[in-house]
């Protein structure tokens, strides 16, 4: 049996010390309640919930890229199914690629956020070793990403909008899933969602990883949870080919500038969704009570843009990431020797 130790990361810990003390106050509350005086117990419980809550504020208003990385990671931290359960009020899940099968590690599906139909689609990565094994751990192969594609243009059709759940570490690298054109379909991906003539609504909810969060993450308005990374490349896998070893994962992280804060600020994404005080993996609930409010803000407001400029305006702001500009070089002094043209190097 794994001890619930296992699942706290190290920098949490003075939020689970200080929640314990908590437990064992409220406990002695509890056995002393019904024959003596309380109310100084119930003062120092009430004083030490408000010292809790600013901890947790503290420690995660401060997190640095690596620890924004074990967050994301977390294996309390709810998943797409999670999402389903807690978000749409029904719920029918769609299968398959009509080519090859269906990956699980792509979920998708018709659902209802309250009165608003909508097209979902999300990897998911697997609660336990059956489930991730099935999953991939959220890598999809080729066939997901065609299926995933199959159910945006059925969306089109109806003009249903577009939901999708970014969390994987990357598409599938393996020999089968380049065997079965995984660099085609991703790129295809790409090209098609540029120019579906429905909204979409995209949000990381977990690790964003390259090419494979990117094959279901071309839309209109792009979103993150507060405590998530989207990047072209784990930092891991960074640290690897920079420094030749992954224990420089946590100086990649920092070189990456991946966190959702820096993505907004860079213009990456259009919007942080907060997650509650400590974490999404501390409250489901509260969690998809705030996505599901910023899922339904955005869809009504891109229903009523026309599709044309729906198109351009999405067109136009992937057209623009990475774009800088480069200040014109000083001209040469008046007495520079000229080399073709050119001021020599030094």
């Amino acid at each position: 049996m794994r001890s619930p130790n296992d699942q706290r990361l190290p920098f949490e810990a003075p939020i689970y010390e200080m929640e314990q003390r908590l437990v064992e106050m409220e406990s002695r509350y509890a056995k002393n309640r019904a024959g003596g005086d309380t109310s100084k117990i119930g003062e120092q419980i009430r004083r030490l919930r408000r010292e809790l809550a600013t901890l947790k504020r503290e420690i995660y208003s401060q997190l640095d890229p690596w620890q924004t990385v074990q967050v994301s990671r977390h294996p309390q931290r709810p998943q797409t199914r999670d999402y389903v359960e807690l978000i749409f009020d029904q719920f029918l899940e769609l299968h398959g690629d009509r080519a090859v099968g269906d990956d699980q590690a792509i979920v998708t599906g018709l659902g209802y956020l309250d009165d608003v139909k909508v097209m979902f689609i999300g990897h998911q990565k697997g609660k336990n070793l059956a489930e991730r094994t099935a999953c991939h751990f959220g890598c999809a192969h080729p066939e997901g990403y065609r299926k995933a594609l199959l159910k945006m243009r059925f969306a089109e059709k109806f003009g249903l909008p577009i939901v999708t759940f970014i969390d994987t570490p990357g598409a599938y690298p393996g020999i089968s899933a380049e065997e079965r054109g995984q660099a085609a379909i991703i790129a295809e991906n790409l090209m098609e969602m540029s120019g579906v003539k429905t909204p979409i609504v995209c949000v990381v909810i977990g690790e964003g990883g390259s090419g494979g969060a990117l094959g279901i993450g071309i839309g209109d308005h792009l979103g993150m949870l507060e405590h998530t990374y989207y990047s072209v490349i784990s930092p891991e896998g960074c640290a690897t080919i920079l420094w030749k070893g992954a224990e420089h994962a946590p100086k990649a992280a920092a070189a990456l500038k991946f966190t959702s804060r820096d993505l907004l600020r860079f213009g990456i994404i259009d919007e942080v969704v907060p997650e509650p005080l400590g974490g999404a993996h501390r409250d489901h609930a509260e969690t998809a009570a705030g996505l599901k409010q910023f899922l339904l803000r955005n869809i009504r407001k891109l229903v009523s843009v026309p599709r044309d400029e729906l198109l351009d305006r999405r067109y136009q702001k992937f057209r623009h990431i990475g774009v800088f500009l480069e200040e014109a070089a000083p001209p040469p002094p008046a007495d520079a020797v000229l080399i073709n043209g050119h001021v020599p190097a030094g």
